[in-house]
């Protein structure tokens, strides 16, 4: 297997990007007191990264992304296919702002796995059939379906298996030897 560094360095940036989200969502939701009040500033966040940048880019200095310019177009059918990308990605995070407010203390031990253990078995799936666009691809072996299995094994497990928010009520600890007297010093 032969992959290019910079497909790595994307991947890990995406998996950073999005390992992240969950926690941060989480913290919003609770914050703000309100899923739709966290889902418009991830709107924002939307617009400033994947609006404002590409604009200026395409409009500006000329498509550095662009693969022929002969073939740059603003198609019906690439602009549709386009904004039902983003709509997909759009109800994606609106789905996991309201999953990590129904799943409470424990949400991004659960609500992250599930997503990224289900979204990869549904991308196969989707690109095999429905968007294959005509591709043949060779018949897949059976450590294929061993690996989507496993997939949703590992999500099943830690929807069994995630961690329980400890219901302590004494005070916390904030750290070993200290007393609640105790403040900075100065010598």
């Amino acid at each position: 297997m032969n992959i290019k560094w910079t497909v790595l360095a994307f991947v890990a940036g995406a998996a950073l990007s999005w390992g992240v989200y969950v926690p941060l969502v989480h913290d919003a939701t609770n914050k703000f007191g309100s899923n739709l009040r966290a889902f418009l500033m991830v709107g924002i966040a939307y617009f400033l990264v994947a609006v404002l940048i590409p604009s200026f880019f395409i409009f500006y200095k000329g498509d550095p992304t662009a693969k022929d310019p002969a073939k740059l177009n603003w198609a019906r059918s690439s602009i549709t296919y386009g904004i039902l990308a983003g709509v997909a990605g759009a109800a994606g995070a609106l789905c996991v702002i309201f999953a990590v407010k129904e799943a409470g203390a424990t949400a991004a031990f659960l609500v992250a796995p599930m997503v990224f253990a289900g979204a990869p078995i549904i991308n196969t799936i989707v690109s095999v059939t429905i968007f294959a666009h005509g591709k043949k691809f060779e018949s897949l072996s059976p450590s294929f379906y061993i690996g989507l299995l496993i997939a949703t094994a590992g999500m099943v497990l830690v929807m069994i298996n995630k961690p329980k928010e400890i219901k302590d009520s004494s005070p916390p600890v904030a750290m070993a030897g200290a007393t609640a007297g105790d403040g900075p010093t100065t010598h």
